[in-house]
């Protein structure tokens, strides 16, 4: 669930993100079919990063369904490009084939747009654009309504495995996220992050508070962790975080900072607390270590909030990511029925 950072900076960028774009996507079981069109997109969106921004960076994972949903999607290799180049004026226009400012076809956002099942943009100008494509290990149809999640973890540069950590599930009405960042980085770090992971998928059932508390006694042979669990019910938000992992709910307007108590989870834990909001719906919510900072305000990006939450994720890592921490944000909006 770890993304590769692959900086863009020069033609032989593009070819080199190009080779461990195609090294993933066939690590992961992808057909020759479809292998093509995970070429083609992330050949399209590095050279567009070198084209109009001069360089950028292209985060590559894996993406999956959603743990407990209904309607199994087998998922596929997702792409987001992030820049901070001039932007653009006109989103729509520079989708349109034909549309291009850097003398060429205008072809590039088309084509990424056939070969993915999700294609969003988000620019501004003069404040970069930022682009996500999930391109599916088998051709399908539109995306059924439903939970929408996205998440962006990175590992700090020069390290092999990141020491922070997510989850997230499906509820028979909502969503339960976790993210957890084990102290320091590295291997004993991802130690620890991962089995604050293996109690939250192990106690489906439990309030947010109470997966914290078995997390602690289970992590006590590890280096202990940050952790924050928050269950997406209807309207309601309920929240139980122990150390520096930020929680932010938002809907209709209003942004609520949730509270995390003092401690690090399999070390020193005087209380574990858990507080309910009452939101309009449907609220988006988003976990992040401390590897992105936390004065962000998504009303300083208009229309980011309706888009896609991998979207929302790469953004908030451009902007506010920390260089020398490991660092991951995951966002998620329930929709629900009415």
């Amino acid at each position: 669930m770890t993304m590769q950072a692959l900086a863009v900076e020069d033609p032989s960028g593009v070819a080199a993100a190009r080779r461990e774009i195609v090294a993933l996507a066939t690590e992961k079981g992808m057909g020759e079919a479809r292998l093509g069109a995970v070429a083609l997109v992330a050949t399209e969106m590095a050279t567009n990063l070198l084209k109009h921004a001069g360089r950028g960076t292209l985060l590559a994972g894996a993406y999956g369904s959603l743990p407990g949903a209904v309607g199994a999607d087998e998922g596929g290799i997702e792409l987001i490009a992030l820049d901070r180049g001039p932007g653009m004026a006109d989103v729509a226009a520079c989708r349109r084939d034909g549309f291009s400012t850097a003398g060429s076809a205008g072809q590039g956002l088309g084509a990424i747009a056939r070969q993915s099942a999700l294609f969003e943009v988000f620019s501004r100008p003069g404040q970069g654009t930022a682009m996500l494509a999930r391109i599916p290990r088998r051709p399908r149809g539109a995306p059924t309504p439903g939970p929408e999640w996205g998440a962006v973890s990175v590992a700090l540069a020069g390290q092999e495995v990141c020491g922070d950590a997510w989850g997230i599930r499906a509820l028979p009405d909502g969503l339960e996220m976790v993210v957890a960042d084990g102290l320091g980085h590295g291997p004993a770090a991802a130690q620890a992050a991962a089995a604050a992971l293996r109690c939250f998928f192990g106690l489906a059932g439990r309030s947010p508070a109470a997966m914290l508390e078995a997390m602690h006694g289970e992590m006590r042979p590890t280096r202990g962790a940050a952790a924050a669990v928050a269950r997406l019910q209807g309207g309601d938000v309920t929240f139980a975080g122990l150390g520096n992992i930020a929680g932010v709910a938002l809907a209709g307007g209003e942004m609520r900072r949730m509270v995390s108590m003092n401690g690090t989870l399999g070390h020193a834990a005087r209380r574990f607390q858990e507080f309910t909001s009452s939101l309009p719906k449907p609220p988006l919510l988003v976990l992040h270590s401390d590897g992105i900072g936390s004065g962000w305000r998504l009303e300083d990006y208009p229309g980011l909030s309706v888009l896609h939450p991998s979207l929302i994720a790469g953004v908030l890592y451009r902007d506010f990511g920390r260089p020398r921490d490991d660092a991951t944000v995951l966002v998620a909006r329930w929709w629900a029925s009415e």
